[in-house]
C-alpha cells in the first residue's frame, strides 16, 4: 500500500518538554476510513503525539504528514480537514443549543443548512432552543460532537468523548460516529479510558508508554502478543508491569 492511501503518517517523531522525553520515535500510520484507538496511562504521551497531529504542538525531530501536507505551509488547509472533540468541551451557558452551533458554524463561513443537517445528525433536534446548561451530559457531549463534525472533517480526534456518560448515551455516540465511518468514511484517533469503546469502535489498537508504541494492531492480534492475554489491562501488565489506568 503506498502512503498515499494514508491519511496520517507519523515519522520517527520525537517530542520533549526540558528533561521530560514525551514521545520517543514514533511511528504510526493510519488509514483513511481508519477508526485508530490510542490508549495509555497518564504520561504514556499519547496526548503529546496527538497534539502534534493535529498542529498544536511541533514535533523535535520526525516528520507528520496529513492527508500528504505539513502543518508548516498548509496551516489553513489541514485545520479545515480536522475536527476536534474534547473530554470537556466548554460551551456559553445562556446560550441555545442552535445558537450555539450556529455560531461555530460562522467560523467556517457555513449556513443554516449544515447547521440544520448536523443537528439531524447527532439527533438533537428536539433540543435545538434548549439552554446549553439545561442540557444533559450526554446531550452536551452530543453537542461538542457536532461542533467537531460541522466541517465535514476527513479526520476526528476524540479526546475520551464519552467519559461520565451512562452506558445508552455512550451508545448514543458510538452510533453517530459508526454511521460516519459508514457514510463518510471519516477517520478517527480515539483515546479513551473504557476498553469496551476501544473494542467496539476501532479497527486497530495501540498502546503506548513512556513515549513509545508498545503494541498495535487489531484487538485480536495484540492479545496475541506473548502467548496470548484474555484482556487488554492484562496485555498491558504483561509489557509494563503495572495497570493500564495507573
Amino acid at each position: 500500500m503506498t502512503n498515499q492511501e494514508y491519511i496520517v503518517d507519523v515519522r520517527h517523531v520525537k517530542k520533549s518538554f526540558k528533561d521530560v522525553h514525551a514521545v520517543k520515535g514514533v511511528d504510526l500510520m493510519i488509514k483513511t476510513g481508519e477508526f485508530l484507538a490510542l490508549l495509555g496511562p497518564n504520561g504514556a504521551g499519547k496526548t503529546t503525539l496527538v497534539e502534534m497531529i493535529e498542529g498544536i504542538q511541533h514535533p523535535d525531530e520526525g516528520e507528520i504528514f496529513i492527508s500528504g501536507k505539513q502543518w508548516k505551509n498548509h496551516q489553513h488547509e489541514l485545520h479545515q480537514m480536522i475536527g476536534l472533540s474534547l473530554q470537556e468541551t466548554r460551551f456559553m451557558d445562556k446560550l441555545t443549543a442552535y445558537e450555539t452551533m450556529r455560531l461555530f458554524a460562522s467560523f467556517y463561513k457555513l449556513g443554516i443548512n449544515r447547521v440544520d443537517e448536523v443537528f439531524k445528525l447527532i439527533g438533537l433536534e428536539e433540543k435545538k432552543k434548549s439552554y446549553v446548561n439545561n442540557l444533559s451530559g450526554g446531550q452536551r457531549q452530543r453537542l461538542a460532537l457536532g461542533v467537531a463534525l460541522l466541517n465535514k472533517p476527513k479526520i476526528l480526534l476524540l479526546d475520551e468523548p464519552t467519559t461520565g456518560l451512562d452506558p445508552n448515551a455512550r451508545r448514543e455516540i458510538w452510533n453517530i460516529l459508526l454511521d460516519l465511518k459508514k457514510e463518510q468514511k471519516t477517520s478517527l484517533i480515539l483515546t479513551s479510558h473504557y476498553m469496551e469503546e476501544a473494542e467496539y469502535l476501532c479497527d486497530r489498537i495501540v498502546i503506548m508508554d513512556e513515549g513509545k508504541i508498545l503494541a498495535e494492531g487489531s484487538l485480536q492480534e495484540i492479545l496475541t502478543l506473548g502467548g496470548g492475554h484474555h484482556s487488554l489491562d492484562e496485555l498491558f501488565i504483561s509489557l509494563t508491569g503495572r495497570h493500564l489506568y495507573e
